[in-house]
């Protein structure tokens, strides 16, 4: 095998259906990227950990990785999780190089699939002008990564020539699901599409599937329309390996501009410079044995 390897890293989910699509793409990826050995890793939740994705490329022998987030925005999972994982697993394999990519990010190619998945959902009984689009992103606690899914939107909203654009937040940030979805409902538009802005499904996809049936069981005067996810779109596939050759080529920065770790913002000042720890070691591949609790849901 070949001394440089890649490992795509997932955050990990309860749900079986979300992990199976993790390695779909990844099995997707495989062809794209045949110079490279290839291993999947997870944060928690899921098996092989990102340890183990590691040592299984190391064991074949791989002496540079290259670490690829599977992961849509750069929050804590990106800027303290991964970090903490890659360095602690250089700091005990002396030898071992792994440079980890950044996010997905807002990229053009994701706008493209993004708006396929919409578009795919929505037909022309009702033009898109009296039409209503949701956005709905994870939700963290770094205002930097939630700003994105309002950027998101915009485009979408703009480019598609939908009527108006709402977002909201599966958890963590605010509005929430429902309550962006009944704010919604009464302003006036014949259809209501909600897009979720995830890669996989998993307990959260399902949740705001189930959310907006509930909402919309409040206002049969209105269509509510569910768009898919981005899966295995193939525009998703091309960002991967786009950022593959981003961390092979050269070493990769992610915009901090507006990090809370990196700089004061407002409500956030005492995040500035904190140390990059992770919260994740105490539980890798947690609940693929047993139920682990924990604040995360996936």
């Amino acid at each position: 095998m070949t001394e440089t390897a890649v490992l795509i890293c997932g955050h990990g989910s309860r749900d079986p259906e979300a992990t199976a699509e993790f390695e779909l793409v990844a099995a997707a990826l495989r062809p794209r990227l045949p110079e490279f050995d290839f291993a999947t890793g997870y944060l928690e939740f899921a098996r092989p950990t990102i340890q183990d994705g590691l040592a299984a490329l190391v064991a074949r022998g791989a002496r540079q990785i290259l670490a690829i987030p599977g992961m849509l925005f750069a929050a804590s999972h990106v800027k303290n999780d991964l970090p903490w994982e890659m360095n602690s697993f250089m700091a005990a394999n002396p030898g071992i190089g792994v440079r980890l990519g950044r996010d997905l990010a807002i990229d053009p190619k994701l706008l493209r699939a993004a708006a396929e998945r919409i578009a795919a959902a929505a037909d022309r009984a009702t033009a898109r002008a009296e039409s209503l689009l949701v956005v709905v992103g994870r939700g963290t606690n770094d205002p930097d990564a939630n700003s994105n899914i309002s950027k998101l939107a915009r485009m979408l909203w703009e480019g598609m020539g939908f009527g108006w654009a709402e977002v909201a937040f599966s958890g963590v940030a605010h509005p929430r699901v429902d309550a962006a979805l009944t704010r919604a409902a009464r302003l006036g538009f014949r259809r209501i599409l909600v897009f979720p802005y995830f890669l996989f499904t998993g307990v959260l996809v399902k949740r705001i599937y189930a959310q907006t049936d509930a909402v919309a069981s409040r206002f049969p005067e209105i269509e509510f329309v569910k768009a898919r996810y981005l899966r295995d779109h193939p525009e998703v596939l091309n960002v991967f390996r786009d950022r593959v050759s981003e961390v092979c080529d050269a070493q990769p920065a992610m915009n901090c501009q507006l990090c809370k770790y990196r700089t004061q913002i407002i409500g956030y000042e005492s995040d500035s410079g904190a140390p990059q720890a992770a919260h994740h070691h105490h539980v890798r591949g947690a609940g693929t044995e047993h139920v682990h609790p924990h604040h995360h849901h996936r």
